[in-house]
């Protein structure tokens, strides 16, 4: 497995999600892989901290205007 597999795991990994054989294939490249095992401490800090915000509701136009500019979005 390389850093981009990893990278594209990791959420299914931190939510347990993944097969047997993918996590373990995961967990020995993040043995490996200073820069991976850094990423994923970043990702774990990220959730634990995205989970303490609370829940505030989006204004009606601002909800619209978010879901018309991800409508148009395209990859350059």
């Amino acid at each position: 497995m390389n850093c981009r597999q990893v990278v594209e795991l990791m959420t299914d990994y931190l939510e347990g999600t993944l097969s047997a054989a993918d996590r373990a294939r995961f967990e020995e490249h993040i043995a490996g892989c200073d820069g991976c095992r850094a990423y994923l401490a970043q990702m774990r800090v990220t959730r634990r901290l995205v989970g303490r915000l609370a829940d505030e509701p989006i204004p009606e136009p601002v909800e619209r205007e978010l879901l018309e500019a991800f409508r148009n979005w395209r990859l350059p």
